[in-house]
């Protein structure tokens, strides 16, 4: 066909025997027994990589005989169960070892020689049990050509992001931007130039540059003001300890015992890290980006057995587009690993090809492993397939896809997990959540209780600039376009019809994004862009729909036509005002870290990112391995801390907040961060979370204090009436 010779994978993996390619699996044990004890460099971070994110989940495909999975499915099927299988191998693993004396079952001597010979012994059951070939529905094409053009996305994403370390040079990244945005236009219009069955490719090449390109902006995380420093702090414990601690060690702090108690950053990534032998932050950095970035391919998985490929393609784009899911996601692990649990389970609900066996053994396995990575999202998995239960139950017609086993299952997974583990830190954070609801139904006339990003989404909030505006009309115009969606799609004036049991989730997740809206105070409990980033799961395809409802009006011969040019007006220029690429065109304030870094204040970079400097870094370190840390109350302020927590392994507990009117008590310490030290300020909170700021130079308590460490950006204080320690000054 051409210069272009296409190889059909699916011939080829019909040819292969499932039994000779478990031979192969088992055949690679050796070499990463070998690549990691040997620590061979990238070696073993590609084959450990392999080995953990999709071997496991492949053979228990085949124990478990899923048939009728094309190769997508099948590799999206292998990174779940496999995620899951290390889970709860490590959980496993966690609480038998202290019964046998090993009191760091986490341990790589311990954990790696285990969990190969369960594979090999996994592998062999398959191979005595099973010799069938492996037979894929798939028409999925290799086209060399294409799949470099798609590879070219990551590379200037990665290539972008080096470009602005090193120099403040952008471009690179601004082009990756346009062409993400022309790969999407050709998409919808030349379906010669990139062939439909690439779309997956695609959105995992689409997927991967946008969540590389503000992972990678620096050596160290960068909070954006969320819970990841919180999570690193766990996933440190857990590594440090090689072993997970399932109480709450700081009773009075309910926050670290919820980030405690889930395993998706306490095992999972300690057993990824001795793996690999990488750094912690690394991990959350590059691991579980690549490990989100297959969440937008199940989507399009799911979606396309509804609304076409076409279809699902864009709809998996407009889920992306979302700035949510390329900047404040990166922040929230335990969610990254929550929602592809949520994608399987959505998936293995509506997969007609599963038996009824499968389909409810997949369930339990994605249902563990929801229920133990983020307790919001599965409370809101619960509510949506309950809604579909408790409706069939209203018409007495029962639900092809869910039964009352499954809900009451998940039930009783989620409330024993969240009752006994933890010291019920969990629940008491739902029935604080529920409180807060509560307490704040008296302020129902009162808009500004829905929280700003709500108001911002009615279009209540004053826009700060012309682009602001430009950019929310935008906005406002996608979720008009899923509002007539919705409404096209209930009185069937659009050509695309779900299934009963879909229908539902979708309604469901109107009436939940209303209530969002209504009840004061809900929207809050996890933050609004959070809530809808998760409600694009179900309404992203609506967005669509109601281009096409429109196109009817204006032409129903060149319908299509018209419905892919209205989502590309639309859909384009809100990619580009999402991504901070105008922002950054027309020089504006923007949030985009990795396009405005090398404009930004230091002031910017902290309150606005939660930048961490490596110096600060160094002087955590430092802080956390002194002695006096053991006897010392340690005083930060609220960005300092965080750097403290997450990667000095500092309690939160051990940490008074500093401000202009803080007394540091006897063998007190003082932290000082890059910003603190050198552009003197110190920033804090006043009523109602507003930053608030002071100069260093209103510490009255640091003229009395000694300096006992400074790397040239932080700088450490010691209280002149704690007993000197000549090993402290540097």
């Amino acid at each position: 066909m051409g210069v272009q010779r296409h190889y059909r994978l699916n011939s080829l993996l019909q040819r292969l025997k499932s039994s000779e390619f478990i031979l192969v699996v088992v055949f690679l044990q050796p070499i990463m027994f070998l690549t990691t004890f040997f620590d061979v460099p990238i070696a073993r971070q590609f084959f450990g990589f392999i080995f953990l994110t999709f071997i496991p989940g492949y053979i228990l495909i085949k124990l478990l005989k899923l048939k009728n999975l094309d190769i997508l499915e099948m590799v999206l099927y292998s990174v779940g169960l496999s995620i899951a299988f290390i889970m709860f191998f490590g959980l496993v693993i966690n609480e038998i070892g202290p019964f046998f004396g090993v009191s760091q079952p986490l341990l790589l001597l311990i954990s790696l020689p285990i969990l190969i010979a369960l594979i090999i012994f996994m592998s062999f059951f398959v191979y005595l049990k099973n010799d069938e070939k492996e037979i894929l529905n798939s028409e999925f094409n290799l086209s060399i050509p294409h799949i470099l053009l798609l590879l070219f996305l990551p590379v200037f994403s990665i290539i972008g992001v080096i470009s602005v370390n090193l120099s403040g040079d952008n471009l690179l990244l601004l082009l990756m931007f346009l062409m993400i945005s022309i790969l999407c236009i050709i998409c919808i219009f030349f379906k010669s130039v990139i062939p439909t069955n690439l779309y997956s490719f695609a959105i995992i090449m689409i997927a991967i540059s946008l969540l590389f390109h503000n992972s990678l902006i620096s050596n160290q995380l960068s909070s954006f003001n969320s819970d990841n420093m919180r999570e690193l702090f766990a996933f440190r414990n857990t590594l440090n300890k090689s072993y997970w601690n399932s109480t709450n060690i700081y009773a009075s702090d309910i926050s670290s015992g919820k980030t405690q108690s889930m395993l998706s950053i306490t095992i999972l990534p300690t057993l990824y890290s001795n793996i690999l032998n990488i750094e912690p932050a690394w991990i959350f950095k590059i691991i579980y980006p690549i490990i989100f970035s297959f969440v937008p391919l199940g989507l399009f998985l799911l979606w396309r057995k509804n609304v076409g490929i076409k279809y699902a393609f864009i709809s998996s784009f407009i889920f992306m587009a979302f700035g949510t899911f390329y900047y404040e996601m990166l922040s929230l692990n335990r969610q990254i690993i929550a929602e592809l649990f949520l994608t399987l389970l959505l998936l293995t609900i509506f997969n007609q090809a599963l038996s009824k066996r499968n389909k409810t053994i997949c369930f339990i396995i994605f249902t563990f492993g929801l229920v133990t990575s983020h307790y919001s999202i599965a409370i809101i998995f619960l509510f949506f397939i309950s809604s579909i239960y408790i409706y069939c139950l209203i018409i007495q017609k029962p639900s092809k896809q869910i039964d009352s086993f499954m809900i009451l299952y998940f039930l009783i997974i989620m409330f024993s997990w969240y009752i006994y583990i933890s010291d019920s830190s969990v629940l008491n954070a739902i029935i604080m959540m529920i409180n807060y609801v509560l307490s704040q139904l008296g302020n129902f006339a009162n808009p500004a209780s829905r929280g700003q990003t709500v108001l911002r989404g009615l279009g209540l909030e004053m826009a700060p600039t012309i682009w602001n505006a430009i950019s929310r009309a935008f906005a406002y115009a996608t979720e008009l376009l899923i509002i007539i969606g919705f409404i096209g799609l209930i009185t069937k004036r659009v050509k695309i019809q779900f299934d009963k049991e879909y229908f539902i989730l979708v309604i469901t997740a109107m009436t939940f994004l209303a209530g969002l809206i209504i009840i004061p105070g809900l929207a809050q409990t996890m933050n609004m862009t959070r809530f809808y980033h998760i409600l694009l799961f179900f309404l992203a395809p609506l967005c669509i729909l109601g281009a096409e409802t429109i196109s009817k009006y204006i032409s129903i011969k060149r319908e299509q036509l018209y419905t892919s040019i209205l989502i590309i007006i639309i859909l384009i220029p809100y990619f580009l005002f999402q991504s901070g690429f105008v922002y950054e065109i027309t020089g504006s304030d923007n949030y985009s870290l990795p396009l405005s870094k090398h404009r930004s204040t230091e002031i910017e970079l902290y309150s606005k990112f939660g930048f961490t400097h490596t110096m600060d870094v160094y002087g955590a370190r430092w802080l956390s391995n002194s002695t006096v840390v053991q006897r010392a109350e340690i005083y930060a302020d609220i960005y300092a801390s965080g750097t403290l927590l997450g990667y000095g392994s500092i309690p939160i507990n051990k940490m008074t907040t500093l401000n202009n009117v803080t007394s540091v008590s006897i063998n007190g310490v003082i932290f000082l961060n890059k910003l603190n030290a050198k552009d003197n300020k110190i920033l804090g909170w006043e009523s109602f979370g507003k930053n608030s700021e002071w100069n260093t130079t209103e510490i009255l308590s640091l003229k009395d204090m000694n300096k006992v460490y400074s790397n040239g950006g932080s700088i450490i204080y010691l209280n002149n009436n704690a007993p000197s320690e000549g090993n402290m000054t540097k």
